[in-house]
């Protein structure tokens, strides 16, 4: 992976039928694999985020999202680096109630991880753990280490730029802007 590293691309578009294929298919001409993938709503209604994960080099990866932004079901998309971004991710671990129990650290290995115990029950422990991947699989190891952990499972990233200025909306309002211009010519055409 020489001077690949990890980017974060945000996609922003209207909820459509087939998008995801062809979003995923963008980065399969590329030869990129997606690491990690996760799709909301976002701040705007109507307009859904995708937030995708992937290894690769600068060039490559503004070339996906040029390639991306071609689509004709996307407002817009956008890569960043960790830098660029606030994220997480959320992790679940399923754990046999008995072997809870019976492991006295594990109280202490919650509390050292800054988790929470979702659900108790005579048979299974369920504990969530949010954070970004290297906190979530450490937590992940040392549970393995001392129970046998049955079910294992963690999301997709989600992230928010640090910047104050949300890109898309301002994007949004210069095409409302255009749109309402050219409503008003077309209404007048004889006024400049």
């Amino acid at each position: 992976m020489a001077n690949k590293m990890l980017y974060t691309v945000t996609i922003f578009s209207e909820n459509t039928v087939g998008l995801l294929n062809q979003v995923t298919a963008v980065f399969t001409r590329r030869q990129l694999n997606i690491e990690t993938l996760s799709v909301s709503p976002s701040a705007i209604e109507g307009i859904h985020k995708f937030t995708i994960t992937v290894f690769s080099d600068r060039e490559t990866i503004e070339k996906v999202v040029l390639s991306i932004d071609k689509r004709v079901e996307i407002l817009k998309s956008y890569y960043h680096t960790d830098e660029d971004l606030i994220h997480q991710e959320i992790a679940l671990y399923k754990l046999s109630t008995s072997d809870f129990i019976d492991c006295i650290s594990v109280e202490a290995l919650i509390r050292k991880h800054n988790a929470v115990i979702l659900e108790l029950t005579r048979d299974i422990v369920v504990i969530e753990k949010t954070g970004h991947y290297a906190d979530t699989q450490a937590l992940f190891q040392e549970l393995s280490e001392k129970v046998r952990v049955l079910q294992f499972i963690r999301s997709g990233r989600i992230a928010i730029t640090r910047s104050k200025i949300e890109r898309l909306s301002d994007m949004l309002a210069e095409i409302e802007d255009r749109r309402k211009r050219k409503e008003q010519k077309r209404q007048h055409p004889n006024r400049e």
